[in-house]
C-alpha cells in the first residue's frame, strides 16, 4: 500500500476529537481525568473524559462509536481549545491501522533541516525566534588579536626584540558550554527573568540546566547562595568568626509553587477586571433578624416544605428579591461599547460558592418570579453541584445581581467585589446574640451586618441606600414578604 493510499484509509477510520469550546470564548481547559484508555470501545455519547475550563468542570463525550486509538494528552495538561486530544479507530474491525511510511516523511524533514540548519533553538514566550526568518544570522567573525610585531607593522616601524626571558600569557577564561554565546540575551522565562533581577543576579554570568539551555528557578538560586554566603565581613573571617548559613526569603525548600490555572485563574482575572472598570460604592447596616429567625423554625415544620432545606440564607435571598422589586431600576448593567444601560426585566440572582477548585458564582434563572419552595429546590441544588465540580458553563452566566455568604466562616460582614457585568452584590454576614434595644429596653437579639457593594455608574448612593434599607426591613419584619411582594 503506498503513503498516499494508507494516509487516505487512516483518514476515513481515525477519526480525531479535539477540545471543544464548552463556555463561551474559552481558549483553553485543563484534561483532569481520562475514563478510558487506548483500545478501550466507545459509543457514541460516551464520556470520555473530565475538563477543567476557566469556568467549571466539564465532562466531554465523544461523538463516535469505536475503539481508542490514541491519547495524546496526559492528565493534568491544559491543551488550547481545537487541539486534538483523542482519536477513535471507527472502524477496527478493518485489521490494524495502515502506518504511513517513513520515506513519506523524509522530504519534510530534509526541508526543515535546509531552513534550520545550525538546528532548532528552545523557544520562550516573547523571547522567540524572530518570525521574518529561520535561520539563525551568522556572527561576526572575531578580530585577530593585535600582536607587537602586526602593530609595529602597521605604525610603520620595527618591531621590538622579544624579551629574553619567555612571558606567561593568562588563558581565556573557559566558559561553561551551555552559556549563552556572548552577545545573546540568556534564555530564561519571564518570571525567572524577575527572579534574578530582584536577586541582582546577571543572567549572563549563570550557566542554564534546563533543556535547550535555558535557565531555571534552581540556577538562579545556586547563584544567589554563594553572593550571599561570600557576603561575611572580610575582618570577621580573618578573625575566625564561623560563618553563618544565609537565610533569605527565596528559600525555594519551604515555598510549594501551584500553577495559576483554571477557575482560580478565571477568578482572578474577573476579580481585577471588575475592581478597577466599575466604581465600587459599599453601605453597611446592621439589623434585628430575631423574628426571621423566628420563621426559619416555623417553616422548618411546616409539612408542605418537608424535605426542602430552609435556612437564613434562602430568607435573605428572598428579602433581596423583594427589595429589587421595588427598585427594579437595581437590575441593570452598563454596556460600555454602545454607552447604554441596559435594564433588565428579569432577575438572575448569583451565589458566591466556594469550591477545592475556587470561587464560582451560578445563578439561579429568573430568581425574582421563583416561589419559595422553588427557591429553596433551585438553591439547594445549586450548592450541591457546585461542592461536586459539577456546575456548568452555562449556569455560570447572565447573573444581575449576587448574594455572598460570608456568614457562615463566621465573618461580620465584608467590601465584596461585584461579579463582572452585574450591578449589585450582597455580604451577608453571621448572625449573633448582641444586646440590643428592643421596645425601649436592652434584650438579647439576633443580630446580623449586611454589605452592599454596587457600580456606582448604575447606582447613585439614594438608589443603593433604599435598596439596602429595604432588605434590612424584610429581614427585621418578614411579614413584609407578604405585604411587599
Amino acid at each position: 500500500m503506498t503513503a498516499g493510499t494508507a494516509g487516505a484509509a487512516n483518514a476515513q477510520r481515525i477519526r480525531e476529537f479535539k477540545m471543544p469550546d464548552v463556555g463561551e470564548g474559552l481558549t483553553e481547559a485543563e484534561i483532569l481525568k481520562w475514563y478510558v484508555r487506548p483500545g478501550d470501545i466507545v459509543t457514541d455519547g460516551q464520556v470520555v473524559c473530565e475538563v477543567e475550563t476557566a469556568k467549571a468542570a466539564v465532562e466531554l463525550p465523544i461523538p463516535y462509536d469505536g475503539v481508542v486509538h490514541t491519547l495524546n494528552f496526559d492528565e493534568g495538561t491544559t491543551v488550547d481549545v481545537g487541539t486534538v486530544i483523542i482519536s477513535v479507530d471507527t472502524d477496527p474491525g478493518a485489521g490494524p491501522v495502515q502506518e504511513q511510511p517513513a520515506e513519506a516523511a523524509a522530504p519534510a524533514a530534509d526541508a526543515e533541516e535546509e531552513a534550520e540548519p545550525q538546528g532548532r533553538q528552545a523557544v520562550l514566550v516573547g523571547y522567540g525566534a524572530a518570525p521574518s526568518s529561520t535561520k539563525r544570522r551568522a556572527r561576526k567573525p572575531q578580530p585577530e588579536p593585535v600582536t607587537a610585531g602586526l602593530q609595529a607593522e602597521l605604525n610603520g616601524r620595527a618591531a621590538p626584540a622579544p624579551p629574553a626571558t619567555p612571558v606567561a600569557v593568562p588563558a581565556p577564561p573557559v566558559v561553561p558550554a551551555a552559556s549563552a554565546p556572548v552577545g545573546e540575551r540568556p534564555l530564561a522565562k519571564p518570571p525567572v527573568r524577575k527572579l534574578a533581577k530582584d536577586l541582582g543576579i546577571d543572567l549572563a554570568t549563570i550557566a542554564p540546566t534546563g533543556p535547550g539551555g535555558v535557565i531555571t528557578r534552581d540556577d538562579v538560586y545556586a547563584a544567589a547562595a554563594p553572593a550571599e554566603a561570600s557576603a561575611v565581613p572580610p575582618a570577621e573571617a580573618e578573625a575566625g568568626v564561623p560563618a553563618v548559613a544565609p537565610v533569605t526569603a527565596f528559600d525555594a525548600a519551604r515555598e510549594r509553587r501551584v500553577p495559576i490555572k483554571g477557575v482560580r485563574k478565571a477568578t482572578a482575572q474577573a476579580m481585577v477586571a471588575s475592581a478597577f472598570t466599575a466604581p465600587h460604592v459599599t453601605e453597611f447596616i446592621t439589623v434585628d433578624v430575631t423574628r426571621t429567625m423566628k420563621l426559619v423554625q416555623e417553616l422548618k415544620q411546616d409539612p408542605d416544605l418537608a424535605g426542602l432545606r430552609i435556612n437564613p440564607l434562602l430568607l435573605v435571598a428572598k428579602a433581596f428579591l423583594v427589595a429589587i422589586r421595588r427598585h427594579p431600576e437595581v437590575n441593570a448593567a452598563w454596556d460600555e461599547a454602545n454607552q447604554e444601560i441596559v435594564y433588565k426585566d428579569y432577575i438572575n440572582l448569583g451565589i458566591a460558592a466556594a469550591t477545592p477548585r475556587g470561587l464560582i458564582v451560578p445563578n439561579i434563572k429568573d430568581a425574582g418570579v421563583k416561589t419559595l419552595p422553588q427557591l429553596a429546590t433551585e438553591l439547594a441544588e445549586l450548592v450541591a453541584t457546585a461542592r461536586e465540580g459539577k456546575t456548568t458553563p452555562a449556569a455560570m452566566t447572565g447573573g444581575t445581581v449576587t448574594i455572598t455568604n460570608v456568614g457562615v466562616f463566621g465573618v461580620d460582614t465584608g467590601t465584596p467585589i461585584l461579579n463582572p457585568g452585574e450591578s449589585a452584590i450582597l455580604a451577608f454576614g453571621a448572625i449573633k446574640l448582641q444586646p440590643w434595644v428592643h421596645k425601649g429596653k436592652i434584650k438579647p437579639r439576633q443580630v446580623t451586618t449586611l454589605a452592599l457593594s454596587f457600580d456606582h455608574r448604575l447606582i447613585d448612593g439614594e438608589l443603593g441606600s433604599k435598596l439596602l434599607a429595604d432588605v434590612a426591613a424584610v429581614l427585621e419584619r418578614p411579614k413584609r414578604l407578604i405585604t411587599w411582594a
